[in-house]
This record gives structure tokens, C-alpha cells and sequence, in this order.
């Protein structure tokens, strides 16, 4: 995909909003959500058989979404090309939070997306997120924000 097409489906206010999204987000829990948007593989990942799955770790690994004080980083990475949605949980979270709950999420969002609502769709990922992550890791005391909020286009 273009840079154009990657734009188009994430103007610059789908932006803003899922960032409002995600800082909205991270008042009710410790834990930190980054989203990030790739519009396409490059060709020696692609030609090697990289599934956006393993993409999506290496994006987590990456932007060090792993080194979180409580172990409670989450990826929500979206393949656009592919509409492929993958969520990287760290190991705090995904001890509480099976593969199937993430998969749900990933397979609703992707709904959204085949009917060219992004903007929702992302926003009710991140709202799904936050009702396992308030679950599991509650806002408590100082809550600071360890990463930024705002989406990462690759």
C-alpha cells in the first residue's frame, strides 16, 4: 500500500482520535497501549513468508513496549494491506488474558475495516483492551504514562 492509502484511511483527525482513544484509555488502568499501523510489509520480510503475527512482535520488541514497570505493554498492530489485526501482550497480561480474548478483538476490528471504518474500528479495539486491562491492572495512585499515545505510522 501507498503512503497516500495508509493516509487516506487515517486522516490526520482518526489520528487525533484514537489517540484520545488510548489517553482515555489509560486513565482507568496501569497498563500501556500502543497502536501502530503498517501499510505494508517491505519486500525482504514479505519474500521471507513474515506473517503479520511475527511483524507485529518484532514491532513490540521494537518500540520496547515490553519494558513497562508492571509488565502490562499491549500492541494492537494493524497490517493494512492485509487488514491483519495482531495484539502483543507482555507477559503481565497475557498470564490474565488468554489468546482467544485478543482474538476476538482482532477479528471484530477487522469487521470494521472490511467496511473501511478504521476510526471505529481502532477505537473499539482499544475499548475492548481497557476492559481487560481495568480488569486486571486498575488504575491505582500514580498512574503515569510510560509511552506516548499517540499512533505510529510504519
Amino acid at each position: 500500500m501507498t503512503h497516500w492509502q495508509v493516509n487516506h484511511a487515517f486522516p490526520h483527525q482518526t489520528l487525533i482520535a484514537i489517540e484520545k482513544a488510548i489517553k482515555a484509555s489509560e486513565t482507568k488502568h496501569v497498563g500501556e497501549i500502543r497502536f501502530v499501523v503498517e501499510g505494508a510489509l517491505h519486500s525482504t520480510p514479505l519474500f521471507a513468508g513474515q506473517s503479520a503475527r511475527e511483524r507485529a512482535i518484532d514491532v513490540f520488541s521494537q518500540l520496547r513496549i515490553w519494558d513497562t514497570q508492571h509488565n502490562n505493554g499491549v500492541l494492537i498492530y494493524l497490517l493494512l494491506a492485509d487488514r491483519d489485526v495482531e495484539i502483543v501482550a507482555d507477559r503481565g497480561i497475557h498470564a490474565n488474558v488468554g489468546s482467544r480474548e485478543w482474538e476476538d478483538i482482532c477479528r471484530t476490528m477487522e469487521t470494521a475495516f472490511k467496511h473501511s471504518n478504521y476510526e471505529g474500528g481502532v477505537v473499539s479495539g482499544i475499548q475492548a483492551v481497557t476492559q481487560h486491562l481495568t480488569k486486571h491492572f486498575p488504575a491505582v495512585g500514580d498512574n503515569r504514562n510510560e509511552f506516548p499515545d499517540k499512533p505510529v505510522m510504519l
